[in-house]
């Protein structure tokens, strides 16, 4: 039986590229169900968040051809929240579903490549990058260290992945499970679990219109990774307060040493050892403060305690 797919995208501000975007993956779902890969009543679902130009007059105009449908969100939301949203409604309609950008930079043929790793039993499959070749130096040294730091930081993350995947629609309904607030789904959707692969592509460039992320946006996007999914920050403020006292503790001793051969300059060892130790405490005192309310951020995002794979139960085995 083939399974009915859904491509889920976010758009905001996409006048300019929706109908190059609309009209490649019209001829991509028409080849695919040609092909007898997918039910022939997939879709793509656009998701417009709170677009201030012609993004949703656009979409209602292609909600007439059968091959597309839309959403329209109250109000802007970000990226990652209208992604979500749109998965969160495609999952009531699809089997698997594809999420990917609308400035078609995601190679569109690589979804051939997601459907074959799902035929193998994948729940997941991420799209990633085979190289960076085409971004500035700057681009990827700070893309490559932001992935090497977010590793050191316990995250599980896919190198070299965006939000260029597809979820079957048991992954999509356990990630569901997720009450995530501040969304970060890079980090999000491997904490999911199930079989996953990975398909690797050449990523174009944006045919028309300007990018959603500029520097500013990247910036917050990272922040927002590192703070959503580990509390290893504030642990090393903790450490830091830690090392501070420590060598308070030994320029204290110095102090004395060069009091007791009376070489010190009066009131000079009070100021310092209160300068070191006093700063040392605070950083101290704020890093166990802040532990615990890492604790409690974590525990009012109310993650799931596990996720089960397989009930044999169930299964009647």
């Amino acid at each position: 039986m083939l399974e009915k797919l859904y491509i889920v995208i976010p758009c905001y501000n996409e006048e300019e590229m929706l109908p190059i975007t609309a009209k490649a993956l019209l001829g991509k779902m028409q080849t695919l169900i040609d092909d007898g890969k997918i039910d022939p009543d997939s879709k793509v679902m656009f998701v417009d968040d709170g677009s201030k130009d012609k993004t949703w007059e656009i979409i209602t105009k292609l909600h007439s051809i059968p091959y597309f449908t839309g959403v329209k969100l109250s109000r802007n939301k970000g990226h990652q929240n209208a992604l979500l949203a749109g998965m969160m409604t495609a999952v009531n309609y699809a089997d698997i579903i594809i999420s990917m950008d609308a400035d078609l930079q995601d190679d569109i043929n690589a979804i051939d490549g997601f459907l074959e790793k799902r035929a193998e039993g994948c729940e997941i499959v991420y799209g990633v990058r085979s190289s960076r070749e085409k971004d500035t130096k700057f681009k990827r040294g700070t893309a490559q260290g932001y992935y090497k730091m977010l590793s050191r930081m316990g995250v599980e993350i896919t190198y070299n992945h965006a939000d260029y995947r597809l979820m079957s629609k048991r992954a999509v309904e356990a990630l569901a499970e997720f009450k995530e607030v501040n969304l970060f789904l890079r980090g999000l959707v491997p904490m999911v679990g199930f079989k996953s692969d990975i398909v690797t592509y050449v990523r174009n460039e944006r045919q028309a219109g300007e990018s959603k992320y500029p520097l500013k946006k990247m910036i917050g996007f990272a922040i927002e990774g590192i703070t959503s999914m580990s509390i290893k920050p504030i642990r090393f403020i903790t450490f830091l307060g830690f090392l501070i006292f420590f060598i308070s503790i030994i320029m204290l001793i110095k102090f004395l040493i060069t009091w007791a051969v009376g070489n010190a300059v009066a009131g000079w060892s009070t100021i310092v050892i209160s300068i070191w130790a006093i700063g040392g405490l605070q950083l101290l005192s704020i890093g166990v403060i802040g532990e615990y309310i890492g604790k409690i951020y974590l525990e009012t995002k109310a993650r799931p305690k596990f996720i089960i794979e397989t009930n044999l139960e169930e299964e009647g085995d």
